[in-house]
């Protein structure tokens, strides 16, 4: 469905930014709104030598081995481009490559509806969404079960809350109960309607990203011009590793581009399985094959927005299971963000772990991988909180305990931590307590106790004796019980009322005329 260019123009519709932090605080306080930025030097792992031998090895790739994109329209344009089209095979070299990649812009910014949660997207900017796609649910009260209506519902609330989730990435659970067809309607419709964040179109079909298009339109408020002027929505493809790229992320991806959607490609390469064994190796197959599908963007509208993702780990070489938060998947994270820096993209890492319920190994796992990502200089975090079992479970004390984790990270990088002024020097104080005092009653500390430190609202910082008085709960248990109290407080946020019809009146428009052609 498509909207003409005279659509009347409204007001944008969105809530205030204080009706969104009063609900954040209704249950527990926590950080306010705000975007970071990571002020930290990335990690490099590759010296000078290292980055030119894996440019040269996607050189090689794209230039003799090639690229399959299994979607005639990208091989036409390609070839009018001027690359090698043979069948589904597709060639370029690095004149090519690195004109096309000229044309990216290294910052952009997403505008949802509204307008005070826009996302600027690059330099050291970082921004942090929900797990995406899991077909099951699990929490510590409920058995491992299908994704529902009800429980995606659930988990777009905790994405709402958080102030510290900065967009709503793909469906935080495949709500399976409602119809392949007409699915990404009803989903959609909540999640415009009870987050006022940045929205995802998954890219299956024309039909899906059109209506997700027009979606999001309507709810900012929005004329057909103005939505495609500017960044106010965003995809994620993947390629099908090794060395393709499949018709319906390939369709979806070109009609962003034109409309000047964000891109970001992200190629899923496991070492030892759809990758080389060796790190390098898998980065350098992950590489070609994500900077192929940028090239065709930018052939389709030069400067549209897109970034690069990674998605590099290992697998366990004794089962075949796939395995994150490794040593592996740290460096692999890394050096994917040095490779996007000399390529000048924004770039895309995850927060994942292989746990099967939110454990130490869930929390380690997933602390390597959000910690890898501020050591890449990652601008977008997929992933960031609820993933468990490699990404086929979401849970929401999971989530709950990685927002957390994500808190801590943001307080780290706020300049209060490392500032040294005179009063935070503070030699007066220093010298008023002296070799035999204490700082606790100090004119100094009286004046900051109560910012000084990061507060958590999941961890428990009492003593043995203190917990174990209290009930001895254990985390993921507070964090069940502090999601489901957050969702009985939940308010969503503003929406005038005559965007919200229209919306609806869309949905159900499109419901009468079949929604997206399916196989089911």
């Amino acid at each position: 469905m498509k909207d003409t260019d005279d659509t009347p123009r409204r007001r944008r519709a969105g809530g205030r930014r204080g009706h969104a932090e009063r609900a954040g605080t209704a249950v527990h306080e926590q950080m306010p709104w705000s975007q970071p930025r990571n002020p930290d030097r990335p990690a490099e792992p590759l010296d000078a030598d290292g980055v030119q031998a894996i440019h040269a090895g996607v050189v090689r790739i794209l230039q003799e081995i090639g690229i399959e994109f299994l979607n005639p329209e990208a091989c036409d344009v390609l070839r009018r481009a001027g690359c090698r089209v043979e069948g589904t095979n597709v060639r370029m070299d690095e004149d090519f490559l690195m004109a096309q990649l000229a044309h990216c812009p290294a910052e952009f910014t997403i505008t949802p509806r509204n307008p005070e949660r826009a996302l600027r997207i690059g330099g050291n900017w970082m921004a942090f969404g929900n797990v995406s796609s899991p077909p099951n649910y699990w929490d510590v009260h409920t058995p491992k079960q299908s994704g529902s209506m009800e429980r995606y519902v659930d988990l777009i609330k905790l994405t709402q809350h958080f102030n510290c989730i900065h967009f709503a990435g793909g469906y935080p659970v495949e709500p399976i109960d409602v119809h392949a067809s007409v699915r990404h309607l009803d989903c959609l419709f909540e999640k415009l309607t009870l987050t006022d964040k940045v929205v995802h179109a998954y890219s299956l079909g024309r039909e899906r990203v059109e209506d997700v298009m027009e979606m999001t339109r309507i709810a900012g408020g929005l004329t057909r011009e103005e939505f495609d002027s500017e960044p106010h929505m965003y995809t994620n493809i993947n390629s099908v590793s090794p060395l393709k790229h499949d018709f319906p992320m390939l369709e979806g991806a070109m009609i962003h581009a034109r409309r000047n959607q964000p891109v970001i490609v992200t190629p899923f390469t496991l070492a030892g399985a759809m990758a080389p064994v060796t790190m390098s190796g898998a980065v350098t197959l992950s590489l070609a094959e994500g900077l192929a599908a940028i090239a065709l963007l930018q052939c389709v509208n030069p400067g549209a927005p897109v970034v690069i993702g990674t998605f590099t780990s290992n697998v366990d070489m004794k089962s075949g299971a796939p395995a994150f938060g490794t040593p592996e998947y740290m460096r692999a994270t890394q050096m994917t963000g040095q490779m996007a820096r000399f390529y000048g993209l924004p770039v895309r890492s995850s927060g994942v772990c292989a746990a099967n319920v939110p454990d130490g190994q869930a929390m380690w796992e997933t602390g390597h991988s959000l910690w890898a990502a501020v050591q890449s200089g990652t601008n977008v975090v997929y992933h960031a909180a609820g993933w468990l079992e490699g990404g086929l479970i979401a849970s929401p004390e999971k989530f709950v305990m990685d927002c957390e984790v994500i808190q801590q990270i943001q307080r780290y990088f706020e300049p209060a931590t490392w500032a040294t002024t005179p009063d935070d020097i503070a030699i007066d104080a220093i010298r008023d307590v002296g070799p035999d005092g204490h700082y606790f009653g100090t004119q100094h500390t009286q004046e900051r106790y109560q910012t000084a430190f990061y507060q958590p609202f999941v961890s428990d910082w009492r003593n043995w004796e203190a917990w174990d008085a209290a009930g001895g709960v254990w985390t993921a248990e507070r964090a069940y019980a502090l999601s489901r109290r957050i969702l009985e407080a939940f308010e969503p946020p503003a929406m005038d009322a005559a965007v919200r019809e229209e919306l609806a009146a869309f949905v159900a428009k499109r419901k009468e005329e079949g929604g997206a052609p399916t196989d089911f």
